[in-house]
């Protein structure tokens, strides 16, 4: 069971950046597909982006795809979030998690939690 503590959010303005980071407690994290998630009041929470064990196969939420970037350093047991050309809709709490993957042979097609096990998460906060 893989425990992460979410850390890297904030408030921001439109346009700006922050970088959410995600530190694990497994031993197994480098076996892990891990996913960034998020949830903002009144709504379901929804995936962001996934990334499987070594970062070779990569998903993005079409609304953040060429904005967010994810990227995990297994050495270190932690998952990264790089979110530039932030915008309001993004205000959300943000949580990762390990995860599922539907995959091709090119492609990471949709992913989601393993479990409903959810950490305390970051908040991020996107002013206009």
């Amino acid at each position: 069971q893989v425990q992460a503590v979410e850390s890297g959010g904030g408030l921001v303005q439109a346009g700006g950046s922050l970088r959410l980071s995600c530190t694990a407690s497994a031993s197994t994290f480098d076996d892990d597909p891990m996913g960034w998630f998020r949830q903002a009041p009144g709504k379901e929470r929804e995936e962001v982006s996934c990334i499987s064990y070594n970062g070779g196969y990569k998903y993005y939420l079409d609304s953040v795809k060429g904005r967010f970037t994810i990227s995990r350093d297994n050495a270190k047991n932690t998952l990264y979030l790089q979110m530039n050309s932030l915008k309001p809709e993004d205000t959300a709490m943000y949580y990762c998690a390990p995860v599922w993957l539907r995959r091709s042979a090119t492609e990471i097609k949709a992913c989601g939690p393993l479990a409903a096990d959810w950490g305390q998460g970051t908040q991020v906060t996107v002013s206009e």
